[in-house]
Order: C-alpha cells, then sequence, then structure tokens
C-alpha cells in the first residue's frame, strides 16, 4: 500500500505567528481516518514567524524529534536544557515522565520545521533533550540515519529515541533514487521536505505525505532536486 496525502489535503491551523499543517490529527483537526500510522502519532509541517513560538508548555510519554527545514529554532526546558538548532539539523526530546520546554524562532527569517511524535515502547522513562548536526551534504544520495531506537543502530551517531523506530533523512540529485527495505509487519512514513519524488512509481510533490505499508523495497526517485525525511515504525 502506497497512500499519497497531498499537501493541500492535510488539516490546517492559522494564526498570526504560525502556520501550521497536520499529516495525522492534531489539536482542532480531527480525522478518524488519519489518528497515527503504526507508532507514529504526529507530523507537523509548521512555519513560525521571527520572534515568535511556542511558549512553555508540558509533554509527557512521547518522543518528539523536531527536524528544522529552514532557519533555526531555539529550544529551551526546566531540565536546564538550551539550544539553538539550525536548517537541516535534528533534536529529540524524551517527554517520559514529564517535561516543560518552549521553542523560540530567534531569528530575522521565518523558520520552518517538521515536528514528528512517535509514541515510544512503555512509559515513565526519564526525560532528556539532545541535538545533533547533521550536514546536508554528509547524507547527499543515501538516507542516512537521524534519530534511532532500533538495535541495528547502536553505536552510530543518531539521535536517540525510547522506540523500535528511526528518522532518515536525505538529499537526492535530480535523476537519482535512494532504497529503503522495510522489514515485515513495519510501516514508512516521508515526506520531501523539498522537490518533487516519485515512490514506487508514485508522483509525490514537496510537503506531501507518502504513507507505505505492506511493501518490502520502497524506491525514491527524485524528479527535481530533493531533501527527504522518512520514518520507519513497528
Amino acid at each position: 500500500m502506497i497512500d499519497l496525502r497531498p499537501f493541500d489535503s492535510l488539516g490546517k491551523f492559522r494564526i498570526d505567528w504560525l502556520n501550521a499543517s497536520h499529516h495525522f490529527s492534531f489539536g482542532h483537526y480531527v480525522d478518524p481516518k488519519r489518528m497515527g500510522f503504526g507508532a507514529l502519532r504526529v507530523w507537523n509541517d509548521d512555519t513560525i514567524e521571527p520572534g515568535t513560538g511556542f511558549d512553555p508548555h508540558p509533554h509527557r510519554d512521547m518522543e518528539i524529534i523536531t527536524y528544522v527545514r529552514k532557519g533555526a529554532i531555539t529550544h529551551q526546558d526546566r531540565l536546564g536544557n538550551q539550544g539553538r538548532t539550525e536548517a537541516g539539523d535534528v533534536q529529540v526530546m524524551s517527554a517520559g515522565t514529564g517535561i516543560v520546554h518552549a521553542e523560540y524562532n530567534e531569528e530575522p527569517d521565518q523558520t520552518q520545521i517538521f515536528q514528528i511524535w512517535i509514541e515510544p515502547s512503555g512509559r515513565g522513562f526519564e526525560p532528556r533533550w539532545d541535538a545533533r548536526q547533521f550536514p546536508k551534504g554528509d547524507r547527499s544520495g543515501d538516507l542516512v540515519v537521524l534519530a534511532s531506537g532500533r538495535a541495528q543502530d547502536a553505536g552510530n551517531d543518531a539521535l536517540s529515541i525510547n522506540q523500535d523506530a528511526a528518522v532518515l533523512g536525505a538529499t537526492v540529485k535530480a535523476g537519482q533514487s535512494v532504497t529503503h527495505t522495510l522489514a515485515k509487519g513495519r510501516k514508512a512514513y516521508l515526506v520531501a521536505a523539498a522537490g518533487a519524488i516519485e515512490v514506487n512509481g508514485v508522483a509525490a510533490q514537496a510537503r506531501d505525505g507518502v504513507a507505505i505499508a505492506d511493501v518490502e523495497t520502497v524506491e525514491i526517485a527524485a524528479t527535481e532536486d530533493a531533501e527527504i525525511v522518512l520514518v520507519d515504525v513497528p
């Protein structure tokens, strides 16, 4: 199954400082057919105006991965963590037993992010936050693991999450392709942050969602220069 979810079909939320599109039910957007995909619960596509952002608010028992598409996001939480994550880089917050955090766009221009929520493998993990630089050039033409809790990724440079899942990224030139293998019973959800792609022959534009299940080999071909984010979940 390859299910294309065009960007225009996503849930929408607009206020003066935030322009958000929701791949799955979130906040006031509720679609019984889009409540999640395996362990993937949320994929929000957010554009945040300069000098604004999300004031302190709590989370619990969720793995929250932020992929910065443009600009930068500045994180701070009540555990004392603080950091600035730039375009192409990734931050992970394991909410665990509870964490209060804020995220702001302190840049002079808009910041654009994907915020991805993955349900953890259990409850009550210790809350933590981490971020890492993943230069786009290092993942040119190949899918690179950015965050993972899979045993097969232990010991690599990926940020850790509390679930048998992985977030991968790639930049692919027009005419090139990358391949991802899905183990039996697993699912994948991918979005081109930029550019146009074909997923096993199904055409997708930038910011469209592509839900994949019951497929072993996923071939992602770039029909124009593309930046891809893929989540592999149980």
